[in-house]
């Protein structure tokens, strides 16, 4: 079963292109991943000082590689890593991601294992202050999925209740 709403966030051929060089399936399964962490995200669940917003989500590792071909053992099963970033630290606080888990794991956990990182957007701006490698390599290597200045809002809360 699908969540209607998440049919609404965006032109899933945008963030398919993006990972253009993957087979179609798994272009699919990474769209539906950042559809889900998109609609799902839910701030309501920490006190913040501020709204909480996704700034950009990326996808790290093998998959993230223009060089990546499939092979007999990622045919079937596939290893996924998401690093999100948000615009407060409080929004990286697990009960803000439990509705997103959830429901990845079960519309594709029996085909993929997905890994999802959040950061605070300060937690991006450290790691260029103290050029952590770690971080600005994945980063930079990984691939942009989504990013709130350039790609469509989510309707608001009223919007997708017009829509359901």
């Amino acid at each position: 079963m699908t969540t209607p709403h998440l049919n609404n966030v965006y032109a899933r051929e945008v963030v398919m292109a993006r990972v253009g060089h993957l087979i179609r399936r798994k272009q699919r399964e990474i769209e539906r991943i950042t559809r889900i962490l998109r609609g799902l995200f839910d701030p309501s669940q920490v006190q913040a000082p501020e709204p909480g917003r996704i700034k950009r989500i990326i996808l790290i590792g093998p998959y993230a590689r223009r060089s990546w071909y499939e092979d007999s053992r990622t045919i079937e099963f596939s290893d996924y890593e998401f690093w999100v970033v948000v615009n407060h630290p409080v929004f990286t606080d697990e009960r803000c991601w439990r509705r997103a888990r959830a429901t990845i794991d079960r519309e594709v956990g029996n085909r993929c294992a997905v890994d999802i990182e959040v950061y605070s957007k300060s937690d991006i701006r450290t790691a260029r202050a103290e050029r952590d490698t770690f971080i600005l390599d994945r980063i930079e290597a990984g691939i942009t999925l989504y990013r709130a200045s350039r790609d469509a809002p989510l309707p608001s809360h009223d919007q997708r209740e017009e829509r359901s």
